[in-house]
């Protein structure tokens, strides 16, 4: 195990960090699937790949060790058959492709390399796309009666937003339970990465639920040992109370923040409304600032003992140790506020303490930002965003320096 991997703030300097280039998988999208892989627009993808190594190249710019999941998963299949059985096993669904056409198309993906299997997993696969040779037996009466653009594997565009799918808390990482359908096979991609990739051998885990969702984005590391957990439209209350028992028992953290937020798709992750930008800033929807509130869950007694609602600014500057947050509201013009936190205004990431990456179109929010003194690093937007995505959503940190 590489004893750097270690994340317990936001704003450490970041050092590793996990991106997936988008691909076929976005061509994938339609008109008409578009709303049920939950995507607001059909992405340019050439423009949409260009934006998105431009924003890997700024991070190695910074410094950063940039790590592409597509890459690691291929190396995974690579080197363990036991990826290989787990990753076929999570794409195939013998509940809708039926027994024999479910067992014919394993058989089929267990003869491809490494590099066109991983393709498939994460770009998925049409009924038009199924060979022809080597299909046993009756014709299928699923074959027959799909249209042949259906899929029989699921694409996974969502996949670019590699926060949600894994997580680190300190040096473990979490594997957490995606909240809608399509996208609860994406953590069981990474998860193959984490348990066979030669990277992670050793790795513990800090969390695993495989019943109550938590998003990434909804997890915040306010500092070390203060977690914030977003609970709306992604991340369910049991989840919330999962994690924090989690990390109690693992000695993790002191302090979870139970946030509510709306259940609608503009604040699906408290990281749409709010993320740190320094040791004692964050950036955040003008319009929630006085409304949003946090449950305070604390270790006590080796129990889990809950408290509140506090407003949630109080709550989150009392269990860091600090007087008071900085807030650095996204707007002061309610229309302006509106459009950049719909555009990820709030959704930065941050690669050191008082520097963040954030989209270029959000003007007003990163001169807000520039003149509170934090070094805004502008990247391209307008493709990437189709998802409803920013920098903080594109990335998993897996190393950060120690505050």
């Amino acid at each position: 195990m590489d004893a750097q991997l270690c994340v317990d703030s936001e704003v450490g300097a970041l050092a590793t960090v996990m991106l997936h280039r988008p691909g076929a998988e976005l061509e994938r999208l339609t008109p008409r699937n578009s709303d049920q892989l939950l995507f607001d627009a059909l992405p340019w993808v050439a423009r949409a790949q260009e934006e998105h190594d431009a924003f890997a190249e700024l991070l190695r710019g910074r410094g950063v060790e940039v790590l592409l999941l597509a890459d690691l998963l291929a190396e995974t299949l690579e080197v363990s058959g036991a990826a290989r059985i787990q990753g076929i096993s999570s794409a195939v669904d013998p509940r809708r492709l039926g027994h024999a056409l479910a067992q014919d198309l394993a058989t089929h993906l267990r003869t491809l390399a490494a590099p066109e299997l991983t393709r498939i997993l994460v770009a998925g696969m049409t009924f038009d796309e199924l060979p022809e040779a080597g299909v046993a037996g009756p014709p299928s009466l699923v074959r027959l009666m799909h249209h042949g653009a259906d899929f029989v594997i699921d694409p996974l565009p969502n996949l670019l937003f590699t926060r949600d799918s894994s997580f680190w808390i300190g040096e473990r990482v979490a594997i957490p339970t995606l909240a809608l359908p399509a996208r609860r096979r994406e953590a069981a991609l990474t998860d193959l990465i984490y348990a066979f990739h030669p990277r992670f051998l050793g790795v513990r885990r800090a969390y695993e639920s495989h019943t109550a969702p938590v998003e990434g984005g909804d997890v915040l590391l306010l500092a070390p040992g203060v977690i914030a957990v977003g609970v709306g439209e992604r991340t369910s209350p049991a989840g919330a109370e999962a994690l924090a028992r989690s990390v109690f028992e693992d000695g993790l953290a002191h302090t979870v923040l139970a946030v509510p937020i709306a259940q609608q798709r503009a604040t699906m992750h408290l990281d749409t409304v709010c993320t740190m930008v320094d040791t004692d800033a964050v950036v955040m929807y003008p319009a929630i600032r006085n409304m949003l509130e946090a449950f305070m869950i604390r270790r006590e007694d080796g129990d889990a003992r809950i408290g509140g609602p506090r407003p949630f600014l109080e709550a989150a500057a009392d269990a860091m140790g600090i007087d008071k947050l900085r807030v650095i509201d996204t707007g002061l013009d309610s229309v302006v506020a509106e459009r950049e936190q719909w555009d990820d205004g709030n959704n930065t990431l941050a690669v050191a303490p008082g520097v963040v990456v954030a989209y270029e179109r959000n003007v007003e929010t990163n001169a807000r930002l520039e003149a509170a003194g934090i070094e805004v690093l502008r990247i391209a937007g307008s493709e990437l965003g189709s998802g409803r995505g920013g920098p903080r959503c594109m990335s998993c940190p897996l190393a950060r320096a120690a505050l």
